[in-house]
């Protein structure tokens, strides 16, 4: 998908959600298994979250804005 023409300048961001809970996925095994640390020509980053109280969703869209406000 990130391969498409349409998407050759957009940054990644994933959130990883649902943190809080004792059998979530780490984020580093997160990373491994959707293969982020091979994406070499744009930014990405990849933000714990829990959206029931909203921790996370902040710092994963400011890295976001600054990511866009440099391109």
């Amino acid at each position: 998908m990130l391969e498409e023409n349409a998407l050759r300048d957009a940054v990644v961001l994933v959130l990883a959600n649902k943190q809080d809970l004792a059998n979530a996925m780490p984020v580093h095994e997160m990373t491994e298994k959707l293969r982020l640390d091979t994406i070499k020509r744009r930014p990405w980053h990849i933000q714990s979250t829990c959206a029931t109280n909203g921790t996370g969703l902040y710092e994963g869209l400011v890295w976001m804005a600054d990511q866009i406000i440099k391109r």
